[in-house]
């Protein structure tokens, strides 16, 4: 059984419609389960869902919250959880808020060295997206000609040292994973040693947010050397939790090496998590 259990679509910052990321998963990664888990967002799910019943896949249905702990940005995956749950849709309202609020600094400070990018653009990007975010003014940038591609946005404007960086709202971890349980749903950190969360997410961090329902790691991961996968899959082993993998796909709008089905969850893992 082949399991992917992080994929994006065009809710968020795919580049694959929901219907389109489920038919993909199934008829070109030949995957048997998928997670649609767009960024702070469960819209693109009941998409998902026709698209899965037609092509004989099985959904999960997910979602990736923008977290902080100890200062650093932490992604948090929730799965299985009720989508009306009314102190987790306030939250997620609250985040969703703090991605369109940054927009318009964001733009000033691009301005400020000469990239004339507009709200207009960036909306014509982010399309039926929950909200307008960094990828979409990445891909106004592109379309522009400012750059070639998204990462060099990233690289040099928009990450957390980049010239055109503005912070903005992000829910407590502690607190997202509280919610997530209150929700009736299944908590899992994504790629918890990559992009400078490995500086806060120690072992005893780990088990903070086993005292507070924490369910698994995702382990295998594109960003995850063999070294950091081995230390993160023992971390697990010593709490008891669930070792997740998965692509993180986002279509074209990351690399090749983050394709549907690059990293797998293993089924008896899968069953752990949400059998």
């Amino acid at each position: 059984m082949r399991i992917d259990l992080h994929t994006h679509s065009t809710r968020s910052d795919g580049t694959d419609t929901p219907g389109e990321l489920v038919r993909n998963a199934a008829q070109v990664a030949r995957l048997d389960v998928v997670a649609i888990t767009d960024h702070d967002s469960t819209a693109g799910w009941d998409e998902a869902q026709e698209a899965a019943d037609e092509v004989g896949i099985v959904l999960v249905r997910g979602i990736e919250i923008s977290t902080t702990y100890e200062g650093e940005s932490v992604h948090l995956l929730g799965y299985g959880f009720d989508p009306t749950h009314g102190p987790l849709v306030a939250e997620l309202e609250r985040v969703l808020g703090g991605r369109n609020d940054r927009l318009p600094r964001i733009l000033a400070k691009l301005a400020e060295h000469g990239i004339d990018i507009t709200a207009d653009d960036v909306a014509r990007e982010s399309g039926d997206a929950a909200a307008s975010g960094r990828p979409h003014i990445a891909d106004a940038m592109v379309t522009k000609g400012y750059i070639a591609h998204r990462d060099e946005a990233f690289d040099g404007w928009l990450n957390s040292r980049g010239r055109a960086h503005v912070e903005r709202y992000s829910a407590p971890l502690l607190e997202a994973v509280g919610l997530v349980k209150a929700a009736g749903g299944k908590a899992v950190v994504a790629h918890p040693w990559s992009r400078g969360s490995d500086r806060v997410l120690t072992s005893e961090a780990f088990e903070r947010l086993v005292e507070v329902g924490l369910d698994g790691i995702e382990v295998d991961h594109v960003d995850h050397t063999p070294a950091t996968r081995e230390t993160l899959r023992h971390i697990a082993g010593e709490l008891d939790l669930v070792v997740t993998g998965s692509s993180d796909y986002h279509g074209t709008g990351k690399s090749e090496a983050f394709h549907l089905g690059a990293n797998l969850t293993d089924p008896e893992q899968y069953v752990r998590l949400l059998g």
